[in-house]
């Protein structure tokens, strides 16, 4: 996009943390399914980008995939890149852990193409050499898509980095403290999603609380499975995002001159509780008493919602903002 940051840059120009904390059941599904995003959500992160540094996006749809695969050809060879979503569970390279995983969307660049194959990053840390026949059936499979395809053409002029990076300061504040969607599901989000996780893990009497839900040895181990996924590669980087974000704030208070060195301490911190809890559940086995492990997942993140209040008020502290934000 004509943009040269570091990838702490990049990550904290998209919103860089946040918290999401849900568990849903369906009929069909043997076990609970949970969900955790550690990085800021709901906003897509290019869209995130875009809006910090007062860029326009620019979509397009198609309605089969030979125009579509047309299209990006086109931006490919303008010397651009261009942003998909494809289903998650159709690159070669994942294997879903669930059968109903396959479908989820999932973003990917598609940075360059040699011949018929296309040079594909989904964020992993891996570029991935993906043919044509397979970038259409991924892109196809996320059947509500439309076959969008999104480019950031290259401003006319030099974007301000750190009017950006004061912007999307504010947006990580404003998320973390809430209020995020303007509804009941807000009580799911930011510093309230984390309590109520901690909460949950602890309750041992209500359906809700972990010891009912994720009790019996198959929800259990699945539990302890996407837990730790989605604190370490699910939706985040390890750390549940946090020790990337700590670049960040170091980074940006040179950009901006604001003192964020206290904040990036603080999430420095919060990113090694988030580690041993991955830790703790990644390791939980059949052998292992159910309710040991929940008391300890409790405690832990009992622990780091201090932490992350801690993160959120010398956020706030160094951007001036004026209690809760109210967006």
């Amino acid at each position: 996009m004509g943009v040269d940051v570091t990838e702490p840059v990049a990550c904290g120009l998209g919103g860089g943390i946040g918290f999401l904390y849900a568990v849903f059941t369906y009929r069909e599904v043997a076990v609970p399914l949970l969900t955790v995003v550690a990085q800021h959500h709901p906003e897509p992160w290019l869209d995130a980008v875009a809006r910090h540094l007062g860029l326009d996006l620019t979509t397009v749809t198609s309605s089969r995939p030979a125009p579509a695969l047309t299209k990006l050809d086109t931006v490919l060879a303008d010397g651009a890149a261009a942003q998909v979503v494809v289903a998650s569970g159709h690159l070669p390279w994942n294997e879903p852990d669930r059968p109903e995983e396959a479908a989820d969307p999932c973003a990917v660049v598609v940075a360059g193409r040699e011949g018929d194959r296309y040079l594909v990053d989904d964020g992993g840390g891996t570029v991935h050499v993906l043919g044509r026949d397979g970038l259409a059936d991924a892109w196809a499979a996320h059947r509500t898509g439309r076959f969008a395809l999104t480019t950031l053409p290259r401003p006319t002029t030099p974007p301000d980095i750190a009017a950006g990076v004061r912007a999307a300061l504010a947006t990580t504040h404003a998320h973390l403290t809430g209020p995020v969607l303007g509804h009941s599901f807000d009580a799911n989000m930011g510093l309230r999603g984390i309590r109520r996780l901690a909460a949950d893990l602890a309750d041992t009497r209500a359906a809700k609380g972990w010891t009912r839900r994720f009790g019996e040895p198959a929800a259990f181990a699945a539990g302890m499975s996407r837990l730790a996924e989605c604190l370490t590669t699910a939706y985040t980087a390890p750390g549940a995002t946090r020790p990337l974000y700590a670049e960040f704030l170091g980074e940006a208070a040179a950009l901006t001159g604001l003192d964020l060195h206290p904040a990036a301490r603080a999430a420095a911190e919060a990113g090694a509780r988030w580690t041993e809890i991955a830790d703790v559940a990644g390791a939980a086995g059949p052998d292992d008493h159910p309710a040991t492990v929940l008391e300890r997942l409790a405690e832990g993140v009992a622990a780091v919602a201090e932490v992350e209040q801690r993160l959120a008020d010398r956020l706030g502290t160094a951007i001036g903002a004026d209690g809760p934000p109210t967006g």
